[in-house]
């Protein structure tokens, strides 16, 4: 009897006696990555692994380099990805960053590709065989069903280790065949670590502290702006973009920071890798802000859960690196924020990074010289935020803010001008919704967003 596995069939019998899940899309995305960190950083980094194997499915899951260096690896990746790298925040071998097609391919790097078929699906799927510790971890479930899946237990793991068998008997290919003589030197189970245990205690620390924040309200629904929904195949393809472009430069940046721990370079040297390492970061925060909106543009928003966020302290946070940033454009940022201002509500995490994309916007185009004033001030219920640019001759401000762009969607505009890809306004406004805040853009009053103000419980 011929039987056709695929990996949502694994992922379905990882489900089994689980129950369905509760939770969308945007969270579920948030939940894998906390698990891949707790994953990692907390459980695995610990044990003493001398030699195993890890396979992943669409895109690669491991990028701490203690286990990269230690277990072989294999990714089953869609055909149409090429030159796929590691998760954004990520580390591999330079080696690793060439066509996947290439029949030379180096054997420095840190995993091999195998083909993923149609039926495959795309939900994650990450299983590690080590002779310490052997696990399976998904993500699966219907829209709104979703459910992150960890399965270490011996009768679970035999299964999909025959699945895994039956799957690679009709991948007639040298990585495939090696992949299955390890699964077999490999079967022979024995679990000793309590890994189920630790885990969910581990991330639920993990997803306290992303958020650490005592007050949590509700964002009325009339402060989301609706918009169009692009094709499901556009929004997946500027996701896969944007990981695209984030994952190679997260690895530059940090062979650049193993580079910058060296005590025998010129100072020459570390200014130029200092350079590189920011701009580095600019572009990988760039995409990242891309990639969150659309993942927001697929998924339609609900009530948010908003915590308070002290706005005044992340800007002054934030202002020697953006400082930093500018200086190199020729552009100086001034900054207005008076003390004791009251908390808003937002979430500070996605924030940072929202805040950040909203400087680069507005600089970009700025000639020498320029200023960028920033301004922070009480407004009834709110605080208004604004955003000026400054003229180097004239020091009369500059309300435009936005280069002429074309939309290629809901979601990205391109600059003939420029080549540049950014937001659309439509895009910047939901995004800033989703965090609490209410985009007003005018020529005469420059750039306006408004974020509510916590209300004290009575």
């Amino acid at each position: 009897m011929n039987i056709r596995v695929t990996l949502s069939s694994i992922q379905k019998r990882m489900a089994e006696g689980v129950p369905k899940g509760r939770i969308e899309e945007p969270i579920a995305r948030k939940l894998w990555w906390a698990a891949l960190d707790t994953l990692q950083k907390d459980i695995l980094v610990n044990v003493d692994l001398t030699d195993g194997l890890w396979i992943s499915s669409p895109l690669p899951a491991l990028y701490e380099p203690k286990l990269l260096q230690r277990l072989k690896g294999w990714v089953w990746a869609p055909r149409e990805l090429r030159a796929l790298n590691s998760p954004q925040v990520g580390l591999l071998p330079p080696a690793c960053v060439q066509n996947f097609d290439d029949e030379n391919l180096s054997d420095d790097c840190s995993y091999k590709r195998l083909h993923l078929q149609k039926e495959d699906g795309q939900d994650p799927l990450l299983i590690i065989i080590t002779s310490e510790v052997q696990l399976a971890l998904a993500l699966q479930g219907s829209p709104g069903e979703r459910n992150l899946l960890i399965r270490s237990d011996k009768e679970t793991l035999l299964e999909l280790f025959n699945m895994l068998q039956v799957r690679l008997n009709r991948e007639n290919d040298r990585d495939s065949f090696e992949l299955k003589s390890l699964l077999k030197k490999y079967s022979q189970l024995n679990i000793t670590y309590p890994l189920e245990k630790v885990f969910w205690p581990l991330l639920s620390e993990r997803l306290a502290s992303i958020n650490s924040t005592v007050n949590i309200q509700s964002l009325p629904n009339d402060s989301v702006v609706q918009d169009s929904i692009d094709s499901p195949g556009e929004i997946s393809l500027i996701e896969a973009l944007a990981h695209e472009v984030r994952t190679p430069l997260a690895t530059i940046r940090t062979l650049i920071r193993s580079l910058l721990r060296r005590n025998d370079l010129s100072e020459l040297v570390v200014n130029r890798l200092k350079q590189i390492d920011s701009e580095c970061t600019e572009q990988i925060d760039r995409f990242g802000l891309i990639f969150n909106a659309a993942a927001l543009q697929r998924n339609e928003p609900g009530d948010s859960c908003l915590a308070s966020t002290n706005l005044g302290e992340m800007l002054k946070m934030l202002q020697p690196a953006w400082s930093e940033q500018l200086k190199r454009k020729g552009v100086k940022l001034e900054m207005d924020i008076p003390p004791d201002l009251p908390e808003v509500l937002s979430d500070p995490q996605r924030l940072e990074l929202m805040l950040g994309g909203l400087v680069a916007r507005n600089t970009r185009g700025l000639q020498d010289g320029s200023s960028l004033l920033m301004e922070l001030r009480p407004a009834g219920n709110r605080l208004k935020l604004q955003i000026f640019r400054k003229s180097p001759k004239s020091l009369i401000q500059d309300h435009r803010g936005n280069e002429e762009s074309s939309a290629l969607g809901t979601v990205l505009s391109w600059s003939p001008r420029t080549g540049s890809l950014q937001l659309t306004q439509a895009a910047t406004q939901r995004l800033l919704a989703s965090l609490g805040g209410r985009l007003i853009h005018r020529r005469d009053r420059g750039l306006t967003v408004f974020f509510p103000i916590v209300q004290e419980k009575k």
